[in-house]
């Protein structure tokens, strides 16, 4: 998620002359272009988390100081982060999803919306109860509330302009994405995969809040907007298309129905093509014994028309998913990267399953599959002729069936990355990925499906990685075009926070303990600057410009996955709470306490 450097800008600028760029929201375009904005939560459509500007550097990063700090009252989860448009910042919340519009010459509060949402939504939300924040264009907010509501916001006054509900809480459905805002459309997911739900994504009308059309994850072609003949999938070594029923005969019986497939990641977009891109989440149950097949498609990769919805190609990672590896983390569009010593114009996604993918984003050929944890152990490789992984008999929870607890799956559940978000240096074509380095102990257990009960089927325990440097995250440098880790910076806990890269050297991120970490972006191992927040941080780091100075912005609050247990009072003790994540976390009481604050960061 990000923006880019100079020479990276003027494809972007070459694109937007292109017949195509017409189809991106030239408003959206028009701000993304001007990097004293932030105008989308990844800077721009390709998902880059980059930014031209380069006033902080790697020289003077050491100097910053706090600018100023905004509580948002809430404490819990902060995911996501602020939009900076001109001289207003937006900010937001996790539920009750408060949305704050400031204005950045007095850091006054100019409006504050505050949805009135049925607080029931809260026990159906998988992992606390955050929201991964708010889009813009054409002078609107939109914001995706918890319980599947979308709204529409005047973004001068915080007057509802519009809102549409497209979920059912009382399912399990409800949200925590943020929605993003391709050519004339807002689109949004689902979550809810550990209670059954149906996944999808929808677009809606900018304007009017008019549904334009709706994709499952599972199910009929038509109702997936699959064409059999002409949706494409890597298939023995070669893209062909998926089949009648592709994703039918995948699946026992109806089981489709409440099969998972959630949508809450990030998404991308490419102009010239129209196509957008993102990954669906896990199939449920957590029990692979209960539902035999390839589960198609959750844990998928889909590529598909903004005007029509209709996928143009897909590519399944985790076939029959057995450790909750969920498919939904950013898909990041990237150009010119060396595979096989040839330029290619690419997607590549970091998988929870610990395998990083990059793939010709026009047809969805395979290029590169390759672990970027070394401790990675469920299985051995992909096989690129298949695009299958070739999983390891002893961490298999089908193998070893229900009632057995397998033992030392490396990753955890957790993933090798969560949607946590790296961020690509189109000046050196490199990523910059914040990780996990967990693994777990799964057991799973048949469960019955219940309409707005939990429907996982397993338990979990989670841990530092074995035989390694101790902690539970490391921050790399991924080369994409090789598939090879370039640098590895280790640390005590999972870097939960999304990365930030700028032309100044420097790439920023924020670790659970509640620091600031800025490195050098050439030599990650240099720490270059180190901040205690007042929380632990899984928010995203954004930097912008106002009145001539860079400013650097993160969110602090703990909770998520990783932070559940400090987030929602559970037994550090009991380590199987939290879906697991409890007791490998629980050190985090010593660290940090509750909040959600918006620290502001510049040079003196």
């Amino acid at each position: 998620m990000a923006t880019r450097s100079t020479s990276a800008w003027g494809v972007l600028l070459g694109l937007v002359v292109l017949p195509g760029a017409a189809l991106a929201n030239q408003d959206v375009i028009k701000l993304t272009q001007d990097p004293k904005n932030w105008a989308m939560q990844a800077g721009n459509m390709q998902n880059h988390r980059y930014s031209q500007l380069k006033q902080i550097n790697k020289d003077n990063v050491k100097n910053l100081r706090v600018a100023w700090q905004f509580s948002t009252g809430v404490l819990r989860g902060h995911e996501g982060g602020p939009l900076v448009i001109g001289d207003m910042l937006y900010v937001h919340s996790p539920f009750p999803n408060k949305v704050f519009a400031i204005g950045l010459d007095d850091q006054q509060i100019k409006w504050k919306y505050e949805p009135k949402q049925d607080p029931t939504v809260i026990p159906v939300m998988c992992c606390d109860t955050v929201n991964r924040g708010v889009a813009f264009a054409e002078g609107k907010i939109f914001l995706q509330q918890a319980d599947t509501t979308l709204v529409a916001l005047d973004a001068k006054t915080g007057k509802e302009l519009w809102k549409v509900k497209h979920g059912d809480p009382k399912k399990g459905e409800t949200n925590t994405n943020a929605p993003h805002v391709f050519k004339d459309k807002v689109i949004t997911g689902i979550s809810g995969g550990e209670f059954g739900v149906r996944g999808y994504v929808v677009a809606f009308d900018i304007n009017s809040g008019k549904q334009v059309w709706k994709a499952f994850s599972t199910g009929p072609d038509a109702e997936m907007l699959v064409d059999p003949d002409k949706t494409m999938t890597w298939t023995d070594g070669k893209m062909a298309p998926v089949g009648k029923d592709s994703s039918l005969k995948s699946w026992q019986g109806d089981q489709w129905k409440i099969g998972g497939g959630t949508t809450w990641g990030w998404y991308s977009y490419d102009p010239k093509l129209n196509l957008m891109y993102y990954g669906t989440g896990n199939p449920s149950t957590w029990n692979p014994v209960q539902r035999p097949g390839d589960n198609k498609w959750s844990m998928t990769i889909f590529a598909r028309d903004v005007d029509t919805g209709q996928a143009r190609w897909a590519y399944q990672m985790t076939p029959h998913d057995e450790w909750d590896f969920d498919g939904v983390n950013e898909v990041i569009i990237a150009d010119g990267i060396s595979v096989g010593g040839k330029p290619r114009n690419v997607v590549v996604h970091f998988d929870r399953n610990g395998f990083a993918y990059t793939l010709d984003r026009t047809t969805g050929e395979l290029l590169v599959a390759q672990k970027y944890d070394p401790t990675v152990n469920w299985a051995t490789h992909v096989d690129m002729k298949t695009g299958r992984p070739q999983v390891v008999k002893q961490f298999s929870t089908q193998a070893q069936g229900p009632d057995v607890n397998t033992k030392a799956i490396c990753p955890a559940a957790l993933g090798t990355k969560d949607q946590q978000p790296a961020a690509y240096n189109p000046a050196n074509k490199l990523f910059y990925v914040p990780t996990n380095h967990v693994c777990m102990d799964y057991e799973p257990f048949k469960v019955e499906y219940t309409a707005g009960q939990p429907y996982v089927g397993a338990t979990l325990s989670m841990y530092p990685a074995p035989k390694s440097h101790g902690g539970m995250g490391n921050f790399i440098v991924w080369d994409a075009g090789t598939g090879k880790i370039v640098k590895s910076k280790p640390e005590k806990f999972s870097v939960w926070s999304g990365a930030l890269v700028t032309a100044g050297g420097v790439a920023c991120y924020g670790t659970l303990e509640g620091y600031v970490k800025c490195v050098d972006a050439n030599d990650i191992t240099k720490e270059l600057y180190k901040f205690k927040t007042p929380s632990g941080i899984i928010g995203n780091l954004h930097t912008w410009e106002h009145k001539g100075k860079q400013y650097i912005g993160v969110l602090s609050g703990i909770g998520g996955w990783a932070g559940i247990g400090l987030a929602a009072g559970l037994d550090p003790e009991k380590g199987t709470e939290g879906l697991g994540a409890v007791g490998g976390y629980k050190e985090l009481s010593k660290y940090t306490d509750l909040g959600g604050v918006l620290t502001v960061f510049s040079l003196p």
